[in-house]
C-alpha cells in the first residue's frame, strides 16, 4: 500500500508540474487574451520591433518543418530542392528582398503572383494563375514553401480570397501567412467573410500600434505550431529576459484601453471610412476603387471625367464638346489634377491624414486610411464632412481646367511665335514658351534673352489682376524658361489669353531691340556731337580773331567793341535718332517737340468688358448660369458700349432743328437772356460802387 501511495503521489506531482510548465509556456509564448481570443484559437505570439521580422521567423519555421535534415546538412538540402516563397504583386514594396536577405536565399526562390486582370479586383491575387505556377514549380523539382496573402493591401486595402488560398495551401502542403490592415476588423462584432477566413491561416502579423495610436508598441505575429523545439530553433521562442519584456508596453497599453476602448477605436475608424465612402458615391467625377468592400477601413478615390456623351456630368458645371484626341490623354491629364487635389485637401483638412500615391493601373489617387491615422490625428466625423465639402468646392476648378487644356493647346499651336510645352506634372491649363528671333530650338540650355523676355511677360501678366495664376520656371526636360498657367476657377476665354501672351511678349522683344539699337545710336550721336562742337569752336576762334584771345587786350577790346555771339550747342533727339542744333532753343526759349513717336503695338482684337468683368473671363452672353433678366441687361450694356466705340460722335440735331416749340427758347436764346441778366445786375451794382467811392 505504501509503495502504491508513493507512486500515486509521484504521478500527481508530475501532472501538476506538467500543467505548470504548460501554463508557463503559454505565458512565455505570449498567448494574447482579448478581442482575438475567440477568433484565433490555440495560437502563440511572437513580439518584434520590425514589422517584417515576424514573417522572416515564420519562413525559418516553415523551412525547418519541411526540410528535416536542414539542421544537419544546412543549405545543401535547399540546393537539391529549392524552396519557393509566393508573394502577391500588390504586397508592400521591399518585402521579398528583405526575406531573401534575412534567410540567405537567392532571388529566384521568390515568386511574384500577378493580380487579376480580367475578373475581380485588380489588386487581388490571381488564384488560378497561382495554382498554375505551383504546378510548374513542382514539375521543375522545386518545393512550394510559403504563401503570403493580404487582408488589406498596403496601397488600396483590398483583401485576397483567403478561403480559396487556404484550400490550395492545404492541397500542396504550403504555409499560409496573412498580413494587412483589415485584420483589425477581427475585433469587431461583424467581420466580412473574406477577412474572417484569415483566422484559419497558419500565421498572421498584427500591428496594433498604428491601429490604436500607441507609440513604441511592438508588432505581434500569431502562429500555430505543435513542435516547441522547431519554434525555438526558428527564433520564435527565447529564454532571454529582455526578449520577454518586449510585450510589456503592449500589455500595459491594452490594460489601459481595455477591451471596450480597443473595439471603440477600431470601430470609429471603420465608421469614418464608411461615412466618406457613402458621401463620395453621391459626387460626380469621383471614382472609388474599393466599392465592393464596405467593411474595408481604407478608401481610395480619384478625380476622373468621362466623355460628355457617356457621363451627364454635374449640373452646376456645363460640359462643352471635347475633341476626340483628348480621350487617350485623360489619364495623363488627370494624374496631375489628382496630385493637385490631394495636396489641396491635405492643406485644407490636415486632420484627415490623406496621402497621395501612384498606382500602376489607375494612376494618381488619394487614400484615406483612418485606421492608421485617426487615433493619432484625432479625426472626427466633422472632419470627414469638411473633407467632402472641400472636394465639392474643388470639382468646378478641376472640370474647367481639364476642359480648357485641349483648347489652349490648339490656340497656342495656331499662334505664331508661341510653342506649347507638354508638361505631365503641371496641373494647370498648360505651359507656353515664346520663341524670340534668336532662339535656338535645338539647344536645351538656358537662354538669357528668353529668360529676360519671360520675366517681363510674367510681370505684365500678373499686373492684369485676373483670376489665373502665372508662374515662370524651366521647361520640362529642358532649361529654357516658360510661362506656367494655373488652374481655372471660371470659364476662361482661351483665345484672348493666348493672344494677350503673344502680344505682350512681342512688345517686350521689340522694346528690348529698340533699347539695343538706341544704345548704338546714342554712342554714334555723342561722337558726332563732339566732332561738331570741336569744329564750331574752331570757327568761333577764327571769327573773333587773335587779339580777342590775349587776356588783357581781349578784355579791353571786348569792352570797347562787344561781340554779339549766339550760344550754340547740340541736342540729341532719341525719337528721331538725329543730332540737332540748340540755337532755336536759345532764341525761342522753347524746346522743340521733335518727331512724333511711333504707336505702341497692340493686339489685333480689343475686347469690351462689362463693369466688374476681369481679364480673360469669357463673356456672359449665352451663359446658362445667369438668369434671363440679368443676361438681357448685360447684353444691352455690352451692345451700348460697342455702339459708342464704333459709331462716330455726331452733333445733336435738336439744336438746329426747325421743329422746335414756339414757346420753348432755343439754346442761343437762353444764352442771350443769361448775358442780358448779368449786364442788368452789373448796372444795378454800379450806383452803389460810385456812392462808396464818393464817400
Amino acid at each position: 500500500m505504501g509503495k502504491n501511495l508513493k507512486e500515486a503521489m509521484k504521478m500527481l506531482e508530475d501532472s501538476q508540474r506538467r500543467a505548470e510548465e504548460e501554463n508557463e509556456k503559454k505565458v512565455l509564448s505570449g498567448d494574447i487574451p482579448g478581442p482575438l481570443q475567440g477568433r484565433y484559437e490555440n495560437g502563440c505570439a511572437y513580439f518584434h520591433e520590425e514589422e517584417r521580422e515576424g514573417l522572416a521567423k515564420i519562413c525559418r519555421l516553415a523551412i525547418h518543418s519541411r526540410y528535416e535534415d536542414f539542421v544537419v546538412d544546412g543549405f545543401n538540402v535547399l540546393y537539391n530542392k529549392k524552396p519557393v516563397i509566393y508573394l502577391s504583386a500588390a504586397a508592400r514594396p521591399g518585402l521579398g528582398q528583405y526575406l531573401c536577405n534575412q534567410l540567405g536565399l537567392p532571388f529566384p526562390c521568390l515568386c511574384r503572383v500577378p493580380c487579376n486582370t480580367m475578373f475581380g479586383s485588380q489588386h487581388q491575387m490571381d488564384v488560378a494563375f497561382l495554382e498554375k505556377m505551383i504546378k510548374d514549380d513542382k514539375e521543375r523539382g522545386r518545393l512550394p514553401l510559403l504563401l503570403v496573402a493580404n487582408a488589406g493591401t498596403a496601397a488600396v486595402g483590398h483583401t485576397d480570397k483567403i478561403g480559396h488560398l487556404k484550400e490550395i495551401c492545404e492541397q500542396y502542403g504550403m504555409w499560409l501567412h496573412v498580413e494587412g490592415v483589415n485584420l483589425a476588423t477581427l475585433a469587431l462584432g461583424y467581420v466580412s467573410s473574406s477577412v474572417l477566413a484569415a483566422t484559419k491561416c497558419d500565421s498572421m502579423t498584427l500591428t496594433p500600434g498604428p491601429w490604436l495610436g500607441l507609440p513604441a508598441v511592438p508588432a505581434v505575429t500569431l502562429y500555430k505550431h505543435d513542435d516547441p523545439a522547431l519554434t525555438l530553433v526558428a527564433g520564435l521562442i527565447s529564454n532571454k529576459p529582455a526578449d520577454k519584456l518586449r510585450a510589456l508596453p503592449l500589455w500595459l497599453s491594452l490594460q489601459y484601453l481595455g477591451l471596450d476602448g480597443i473595439v471603440e477605436r477600431i470601430k470609429h475608424a471603420c465608421q469614418l471610412s464608411q461615412r466618406l465612402q457613402e458621401n463620395l458615391k453621391k459626387i460626380n467625377y469621383i471614382k472609388i476603387l474599393v466599392e465592393d468592400e464596405l467593411s474595408s477601413p481604407v478608401v481610395v478615390f480619384r478625380f476622373f471625367q468621362e466623355l460628355p456623351g457617356l457621363d451627364p456630368g454635374p449640373k452646376a458645371v456645363p460640359v462643352p464638346n471635347v475633341a476626340p484626341s483628348t480621350v487617350g490623354q485623360e489619364r495623363h491629364s488627370c494624374d496631375a489634377l489628382n496630385r493637385w487635389l490631394g495636396e489641396q485637401l491635405k492643406q485644407l483638412v490636415p486632420t484627415s491624414g490623406l496621402t497621395v500615391m501612384d498606382l500602376e493601373a489607375e494612376g494618381m489617387c488619394v487614400r484615406f486610411s483612418p485606421l492608421m491615422t485617426a487615433a493619432v490625428l484625432g479625426t472626427r466625423s466633422e472632419d470627414v464632412d469638411q473633407l467632402v465639402a472641400c472636394i465639392k468646392s474643388k470639382l468646378p476648378v478641376l472640370t474647367y481646367t481639364l476642359q480648357l487644356r485641349e483648347e489652349f493647346k490648339q490656340e497656342v499651336e495656331g499662334t505664331a511665335g508661341l510653342l506649347y510645352v507638354d508638361d505631365p506634372n503641371w496641373p494647370g491649363i498648360g505651359v507656353v514658351r515664346y520663341e524670340h528671333a534668336n532662339d535656338d530650338k535645338s539647344s536645351l540650355k538656358s537662354d538669357p534673352e528668353g529668360e529676360k523676355i519671360h520675366a517681363g511677360l510674367l510681370k505684365k501678366l500678373n499686373e492684369l489682376e485676373s483670376d489665373l495664376t502665372f508662374k515662370m520656371g524651366p521647361e520640362y526636360r529642358s532649361m529654357k524658361s516658360c510661362i506656367y498657367i494655373g488652374m481655372a476657377s471660371d470659364d476662361v476665354d482661351v483665345s484672348e489669353l493666348v493672344e494677350t501672351i503673344a502680344v505682350i511678349a512681342r512688345e517686350i522683344e521689340e522694346n528690348s531691340r529698340l533699347l539695343e539699337n538706341m544704345t548704338e545710336v546714342v554712342r554714334k550721336g555723342i561722337q558726332e556731337a563732339q566732332v561738331q562742337l570741336q569744329k564750331a569752336n574752331e570757327e568761333r576762334l577764327l571769327e573773333e580773331g587773335v587779339l580777342r584771345q590775349i587776356p588783357v587786350v581781349g578784355s579791353v577790346l571786348n569792352w570797347f567793341s562787344p561781340l554779339q555771339a549766339s550760344q550754340k550747342g547740340r541736342t540729341f533727339n532719341l525719337t528721331a535718332g538725329s543730332l540737332e542744333s540748340t540755337e532755336h532753343t536759345y532764341v525761342s526759349k522753347v524746346q522743340g517737340t521733335g518727331v512724333t513717336p511711333p504707336p505702341t503695338p497692340s493686339g489685333t482684337r480689343t475686347k469690351q468688358r462689362l463693369p466688374g468683368q476681369k481679364p480673360f473671363q469669357r463673356s456672359l452672353r449665352g451663359s446658362d448660369a445667369v438668369s434671363e433678366t440679368s443676361s438681357v441687361s448685360h447684353i444691352e450694356d455690352l451692345e451700348k458700349m460697342e455702339r459708342l466705340t464704333t459709331e462716330p460722335e455726331q452733333d445733336t440735331p435738336e439744336a438746329n432743328s426747325p421743329e422746335q416749340h414756339l414757346g420753348a427758347p432755343g439754346p442761343q436764346e437762353v444764352g442771350q437772356t443769361e448775358v442780358l441778366q448779368k449786364d442788368q445786375d452789373r448796372k444795378d451794382d454800379c450806383p452803389q460802387v460810385e456812392q462808396e467811392s464818393l464817400r
